[in-house]
């Protein structure tokens, strides 16, 4: 496989595959922009089935962390990494060390963070080799997941206002996908809010946990897009918004953790023209690069927070102008990150010919 041939990729700055022998580590990290800042982005560790696979999904994620940063308002860049393993056999403290010795060559040009498949921990392992990591406890903020359920659950609010009219949750039915670290909190905040839950995983323990701590209804992983729901919250992994699955919603609302839900850029016309509004995934999911951003010795959670819950407006802003324009909510999310992209690269380009 090509990189630069890939349908994903998109003028990525950099694509660099790092390889430990002695670890083990098989490592892939990719700057897409580094226009606002140096590229922040989460290490996932999966067990692709193919390289190819790997190479797809971090060209994915590496551009939607450009974008999420861009539409966030925060001076980050777009990055993400991935490490080709099974997260539950494969760790060690020799394999993220090597990572961490992997980030450290790109001398701050990536800071690596949480993802699927690995932890503060893992990443506090990395960071003995390199100050280039964000979200542990070092940095005052540390799992950057609760933070990033905040601001889903705002933008949830945010959908279920402009769509239906309603300023609670009270009664609503919300079926999520997905009972990571970010899908179990929102159900909390889902939970308290008063919404009706019905969950899927493929951990049968974190399901349990669920039925347990929030009374929610549960169904096998495939059967969540048959679940009767108001909204639909995917929080497990990307592209699970197809033809196919689609056609089997009956949720209005689709508002959850996930990246890249989308499995082609066509489906969100294909959402819109079904009358079911998608709050974009980067938009909402963006709580954690935006708690990330106020890391340091000042750190204030609560004004972090704060931030995080203006998600709730940009959101709106999103629903809104795809009204007035007639477009899905995904191409205004799109024209408002090359925006604000475009317009530092223009400012820079004239103070370069002014100089």
């Amino acid at each position: 496989m090509s990189v630069f041939t890939a349908k994903e990729f998109d003028n990525h700055e950099a694509v660099l595959f790092f390889r430990d022998e002695v670890s083990g580590l098989k490592a892939i990290i990719a700057v897409h922009d580094t226009t606002l800042g140096p590229a922040l982005g989460g290490t996932r560790m999966w067990d692709y089935k193919s390289e190819e696979d790997a190479i797809t999904d971090v060209l994915r994620l590496s551009r939607g962390m450009t974008y999420k940063s861009s539409l966030a308002g925060v001076n980050l860049g777009g990055g993400k990494s991935v490490i080709i393993g099974d997260a539950q056999k494969d760790k060690s403290e020799k394999l993220f060390k090597a990572f961490g010795c992997a980030v450290e060559r790109l001398n701050g040009t990536y800071i690596a963070a949480e993802d699927v498949g690995t932890s503060v921990a893992d990443l506090e392992m990395a960071r003995k080799m390199t100050s280039h990591i964000a979200g542990i406890s070092e940095g005052k903020c540390g799992d950057p997941s609760p933070a990033t359920a905040w601001g889903v659950f705002n933008g949830l609010k945010a959908a279920v206002h402009f769509r239906l009219k309603k300023d609670d949750l009270s009664g609503l039915k919300v079926a999520v996908q997905g009972l990571g670290h970010v899908g179990f909190e929102l159900c909390r905040y889902l939970k308290e809010a008063g919404a009706r839950l019905v969950v899927a995983d493929i951990d049968p323990n974190a399901v349990t946990r669920a039925i347990r701590e929030f009374g929610a209804g549960a169904v096998a992983v495939d059967e969540i897009y048959d679940a009767g729901a108001d909204v639909f919250a995917p929080c497990a992994l990307g592209a699970i918004l197809n033809d196919e699955t689609i056609s089997r919603l009956t949720a209005r609302i689709i508002a959850g953790s996930a990246n890249n839900q989308l499995a082609e850029d066509r489906h969100a016309d294909v959402l819109k023209s079904r009358g079911i509004l998608y709050a974009p995934d980067y938009c909402i999911n963006a709580g954690g690069i935006i708690v990330i951003s106020h890391e340091g010795p000042d750190f204030d959670r609560k004004i972090a927070m704060d931030q995080v819950a203006g998600i709730y407006k940009t959101a709106t802003n999103i629903f809104e102008r795809a009204a007035r324009e007639d477009t899905s909510t995904a191409q205004i999310a799109d024209k408002i990150a090359l925006e604000r992209l475009q317009k530092v690269k223009a400012e820079r380009k004239y103070l370069a010919l002014a100089s």
